[in-house]
């Protein structure tokens, strides 16, 4: 028995994404908005990708980043989106453990990636203005490309370590993470509910309280 509830929690949990079903008069409406919003932001970023890569006059360091920055925000909306609208139509609110790690990681290793593209970004923007005459000797491809692939294999390595780390985690009592996608926080609370849960058995204290306790904190 003690095996099976050490065993990793990735193995056999499901999770049930609350998200939004407060409002269920809503869901048609949030439904149409989402994916609206969803396909300007798909069709939006793959025309500026597409121009940048075509039209040479384009071909420069900070057009190079924007162009990161649009294929960045086309695979950031696609990590959460289509799951969320899938949700609407088919009222299915459950994610595997797998899937929650999954959909965890990318969205963290994206918005990690933009915060150093917007960085390098800025980098490039500070040359340009306070350096103009040395601009062109200090932005070159090869610095933009090393740039850009650091944004974006920094943040995949660091997201991998943070998702190990994090995928061990252990998990008792009711899996509903309160947000309509497997973001950090509330995935962790209940982590921290089953802390108190098991700490709660080992010294003979009622789970019950300690449920009611870690929905407090």
């Amino acid at each position: 028995m003690a095996e099976r509830e050490n065993d990793n929690w990735t193995s056999s949990t499901d999770f049930v994404l609350l998200g939004i079903r407060d409002v269920p008069i809503l869901q048609n409406l949030l439904f149409l908005l989402l994916l609206m919003i969803y396909s300007v932001t798909m069709v939006g970023n793959i025309l500026i990708v597409v121009l940048v890569v075509a039209d040479r006059h384009l071909h420069t360091p900070m057009y190079f980043f924007l162009g990161n920055l649009s294929s960045l925000e086309t695979c950031y909306s696609s990590t959460i989106l289509p799951r969320l609208l899938a949700s609407f139509l088919t009222g299915d609110n459950s994610i595997s453990a797998h899937g929650c790690m999954a959909q965890f990681y990318f969205f963290a290793s994206f918005a990690t990636t933009e915060c150093y593209l917007l960085a390098a970004m800025s980098y490039d923007r500070y040359l340009a203005i306070c350096q103009p005459f040395l601009y062109a000797s200090l932005m070159t491809w090869k610095v933009s490309f090393h740039l850009a692939a650091a944004s974006w294999l920094g943040s995949s390595l660091l997201l991998l370590v943070v998702t190990v780390a994090f995928s061990q985690l252990q998990f008792c009592g009711p899996k509903s993470i309160n947000h309509f996608f497997c973001e950090f926080s509330p995935v962790l609370e209940l982590a921290h509910l089953h802390l108190l849960l098991w700490c709660g058995s080992k010294g003979h204290w009622e789970p019950r309280g300690y449920w009611e306790l870690g929905r407090k904190t």
